[in-house]
């Protein structure tokens, strides 16, 4: 694959036409934009931990506000689909609701932390670095769990309004070392340039261009969820939840010039997320540092946050998954987080369905973890009420509280019943997942009879054989496409040695079983393009850190070893699962970036732990050893800032500067980047079909051709959407409309496809890859 692309064109008088068929967001629609953002902002105030020992509190509000956003989104979509209002007044009056709802949430929430907060900041108690406690619980406060402070120190703090979190982040500032502040500095400067080209830059997926775009015209198109005929299967058969939250920005700002902050908000999400899984694992403020810099210049995540791929918002409800499940492996969850994982389950179902192959494997680990502490709860003997000198680590040998015994008495909970409430908030989980997901899946199992869609896709993307052996060539395939380099001799030596060994074990590395489509293996993917770049670098450090969790997890922290083995074990187990059960395909590194999402804090840990040892090594020999592990840290995570910054600059399809740079390029260009030479062919038809009058259009295409640049031109004069009909369909029970009912067919791909169906008499023309048809007179 090359990069060259054509240099920049100034907008002339087409570039003029093109803005009247793609209106800029009206003032009206900035704002509308701006409503579910603040009403999240909003639920993050109002959803914060009332437990004083939380770890993290605000990322924790965090994460809670986010999945409530997300469940309501998914089911305002569902639900006014269902009633055929997908209209912009109705989703309108829908977020001022939650804005009004979000409001007073927060008010009372404010209210109530006002009230209590002379009892909680009279008894002055350890935090957990980089957090800032809220509640307004009028408990005693809880001992913070051991090892989740880390090194650094910080100030304690009770219940603080916004002007107090400031104080927090300044003195945060100031204690920091300069390592911190770089690492700070570096990731906040990724971040700002991403939303930067996210802002600048026009919708470019090629994904994007044929069903994930389209789709969302459909649904404003008709009002309504229900599927339509088409020869595009992908358009009614991926789940749709990323599409949701695309649909609520078209509508309120009536084009899609915001799309690309879906993306970047999950990004942004993924490192507050895995930051604070980091301190759960005992990490201190240096090790969730380098946890959010690490995946931040993880070139993968670089790309992704700009773009209208679904990966990301993929990774950000498995790591809200992750947190929720850490905090229950140390005390009983509460019905609040319950109904949280939940909503993080149901939105990873609805969003992209692999990602619950780590969903499982986290939920797993919750509920062993559950019923641990409810055996460990019936079996404890009743100790010395909190008044009268409690343990200072009440998480010690796995329990955080020895259940609700009254005070004063010695009865101990039965443990039928911890049993049966484990069992029940299970079920919940399950239900408030069937709630998220179940409207789609019910629709998908109507129209073909299997809640997982047609055998095209069932047997496309899923491995067909589970054999040992082709499990191993799959998973070293993927293993060598993800940890990928510039290098070529090693990219050949390794894929030579896969292909002899696959060959000496008897399985073909080509096998259509364990092959996605026509690929063939290898396939070079270091790169910075969005769909295949590797990530060797983040890779290896995740290797390492895993291993060392792994076999000798004191080394990262003593009071934290059961937590890392735990969530190392799962970690590897999604990686593994993820190797037996996708195929290998060349655009693989994007479709496991949850997992390396989800693995990033082994990494930090690792780091700091490795700066901590190399801090207090003694003169010799094992301090050289030390030095030199260190130094080549540190020349790692060098490496890394570079990668982003290349990432970030010269990726494709978007990138700061170069040709194809989003200051240069014109809007219509850039949409155009992964195939430049479509854009005047595209517009070219259009306007032979604009100036016909055609009304109803008719669509030939294949199942990767590009639908969406035909929602764009061909808009109605009011900007309202077209009337495009598919005149081929791969759904059985949605008949494809007939040409003569058309008045005009636009055609992309293969010319012959389109030739058979232009009806006798009709003048066919095609330039390229895009053709048109008009009957006589037109």
């Amino acid at each position: 694959m090359t990069f060259d692309v054509p240099p920049p064109r100034a907008v002339g008088v087409a570039g003029a036409d093109e803005w009247c068929l793609l209106p800029a967001m009206s003032a009206a629609g900035s704002l509308l934009a701006a409503v579910p953002a603040a009403g999240a902002l909003l639920l993050t105030v109002a959803m914060r931990p009332r437990e004083v020992g939380a770890v993290a509190p605000l990322r924790l509000a965090v994460v809670r506000a986010a999945l409530l956003t997300g469940v309501y989104a998914v089911l305002v979509v569902e639900l006014l689909g269902a009633l055929h209002a997908l209209t912009r007044p109705a989703f309108a009056a829908a977020w001022l609701l939650f804005l009004a709802a979000a409001a007073t949430a927060a008010g009372l929430r404010q209210r109530r932390a006002t009230r209590t907060a002379p009892t909680l900041t009279a008894a002055p108690r350890p935090v957990p670095v980089g957090a800032v406690v809220s509640g307004g619980s009028a408990d005693p406060p809880a001992a913070v769990e051991r090892g989740a402070t880390g090194p650094d120190p910080t100030p304690t703090r009770g219940v603080r309004a916004p002007s107090g979190l400031l104080a927090v982040a300044l003195d945060a500032w100031r204690t920091a070392g300069r390592g911190e502040r770089l690492l700070v500095g570096a990731i906040g400067g990724l971040v700002l340039l991403e939303l930067l080209v996210a802002l600048l830059a026009e919708p470019n997926n090629f994904d994007s261009q044929t069903y994930h775009l389209p789709k969302v015209e459909h649904w404003v198109a008709q009002g309504d969820l229900d599927f339509w005929p088409t020869a595009i299967h992908r358009q009614v058969t991926i789940p749709p939840g990323a599409e949701y939250l695309l649909l609520h920005l078209r509508l309120l700002t009536g084009g899609d010039h915001l799309y690309n902050l879906v993306q970047w908000a999950a990004g942004v999400l993924c490192l507050l997320v895995a930051a604070r899984i980091t301190a759960q694992l005992g990490g201190s403020r240096r090790a969730q540092l380098l946890t959010a810099f690490v995946l931040a210049t993880t070139p993968m995540v670089v790309l992704q946050a700009t773009s209208t791929q679904t990966d990301l918002v993929c990774a950000a409800w498995v790591t809200c998954a992750a947190t929720l499940v850490l905090d229950g492996l140390r005390r009983r969850t509460g019905w609040g987080t319950v109904l949280g994982l939940g909503a993080a389950t149901g939105l990873t179902a609805v969003t992209k369905t692999s990602g619950l192959i780590a969903v499982g494997p986290l939920l797993l680990l919750w509920g062993l973890a559950q019923l641990r502490l409810a055996l460990a709860a019936s079996t404890a003997t009743p100790g010395p009420t909190a008044t009268s000198g409690a343990s200072p680590n009440p998480t010690a040998a796995g329990a955080a509280s020895p259940g609700p015994t009254a005070a004063g008495g010695d009865r101990r909970p039965r443990p039928v019943g911890g049993l049966a409430r484990t069992v029940g908030a299970s079920v919940l989980i399950l239900l408030v997942a069937a709630v998220v997901v179940g409207p789609f899946l019910a629709r998908v199992t109507a129209e073909f009879g299997h809640p997982l869609g047609p055998p095209r896709l069932r047997e496309s993307i899923p491995m067909e054989r589970h054999d040992p052996q082709s499990i191993l060539v799959n998973a070293l395939r993927i293993g060598h496409t993800a940890f990928d380099t510039p290098l070529a001799p090693l990219r050949r030596a390794g894929a030579e040695a896969i292909i002899d060994g696959a060959g000496a074990i008897g399985v073909d590395p080509q096998d259509r079983a364990i092959t996605f489509g026509r690929e063939i293996f290898p396939e070079p993917a270091w790169y910075p393009d969005e769909d295949r770049v590797a990530f060797p670098l983040t890779g290896a450090l995740v290797l390492i850190g895993a291993v060392v969790a792994l076999a000798r997890p004191r080394r990262i922290d003593l009071a934290q070893t059961g937590p890392l083995r735990a969530y190392a074990v799962v970690v590897l187990a999604a990686v593994l699962l993820h190797t037996s059960m996708i195929k290998w395909q060349p655009w693989g590194n994007r479709l496991i970036l949850y997992a390396v999402v989800l693995a990033v804090p082994l990494a930090g840990l690792w780091l700091d732990a490795l700066f901590r040892r190399r801090r207090r090594a003694n003169p010799g020999r094992s301090g050289a050893r030390r030095s030199v592990a260190t130094l080549a840290a540190v020349t790692v995570l060098a490496t890394s800032a570079l990668a982003g910054v290349l990432a970030l600059s010269y990726g494709f399809p978007r990138r700061l500067v170069g040709a194809g740079s989003v200051f240069t390029t014109s809007d219509w260009d850039t949409r155009f980047l992964r195939r430049p030479q479509w854009a005047d062919e595209f517009r070219w038809a259009a306007t032979a079909v604009r100036d016909s009058g055609a009304r109803r259009i008719g669509l030939v295409q294949q199942n990767d051709n590009w639908e969406y640049p035909w929602w764009l031109l061909l808009r109605q004069p009011d900007g309202g959407s077209p009337d495009l009909v598919a005149l081929q369909s791969v759904l059985p029970e949605r008949a494809p409309a007939a040409p003569s009912s058309v008045d005009a067919i636009v055609c992309t791909g293969s010319r012959p496809a389109c030739t058979k169906l232009v009806p006798a008499g009709w003048r066919l023309e095609f330039r390229g890859y895009v053709g048109y048809a008009l009957p006589p007179g037109r």
